[in-house]
């Protein structure tokens, strides 16, 4: 699995589902809680922003960014022409080194599921592709631990085992296949 295809899948996704953001929606309620769509769009934001510092300077600060001046659609841009212009093997988050495929498909499940908030939030829900779902599914399963619970997902929302892939990672990643908006 292409860990470049699977940003560029997610970023497309979730260009299509921060469309539906209007100005007078901003404090809108969304599947993540703890977020109105506004703190949502800044977090996509803060994540594109990392994703990009990796790409391009080998490294992510632990310190949040205070630039907001580029559009989600302009660091989504730049993430995509990072990638394409070879991303190194290695970057490091704070001092700990992480693989860049390993940071590419993180981002990719990051931006992917957020993407399906935002656009929950806006009331115009969009389904995952499956077959986007189905890639970011096994990644969730590698990278989220129960020590994630709670902090950065919920709990995981009960599914059946044939559920379709897109409903699977959402449960997974403690979300509802539709949000009462």
């Amino acid at each position: 699995m292409n860990p470049g295809e699977l940003l560029e899948r997610s970023l497309a996704y979730a260009l299509g589902c921060v469309a539906a953001v209007g100005p007078a929606g901003l404090g809108r309620g969304t599947p993540c809680a703890e977020w109105d769509l506004g703190e949502l769009l800044e977090h996509l934001d803060d994540s594109l922003d990392a994703l990009h510092e990796g790409l391009t300077g080998g490294r992510i600060g632990l310190l949040p960014q205070t630039d907001r001046v580029c559009g989600f659609r302009t660091r989504a841009c730049a993430v995509l022409g990072a990638w394409a212009a070879g991303p190194g093997g290695e970057v490091l988050v704070g001092e700990r080194p992480l693989d860049v495929r390993v940071m590419g498909a993180v981002g990719a499940v990051e931006i992917a599921v957020h993407g399906w908030d935002v656009a929950q939030a806006c009331g115009r829900p969009r389904p995952l592709p499956v077959a986007l779902a189905a890639d970011l599914l096994p990644i969730a399963r590698c990278v989220v631990t129960e020590e994630d619970r709670g902090v950065r997902f919920g709990a995981p929302v009960a599914v059946a085992v044939s559920a379709p892939p897109d409903a699977r990672l959402l449960a997974f990643l403690g979300r509802r296949d539709s949000f009462p908006g």
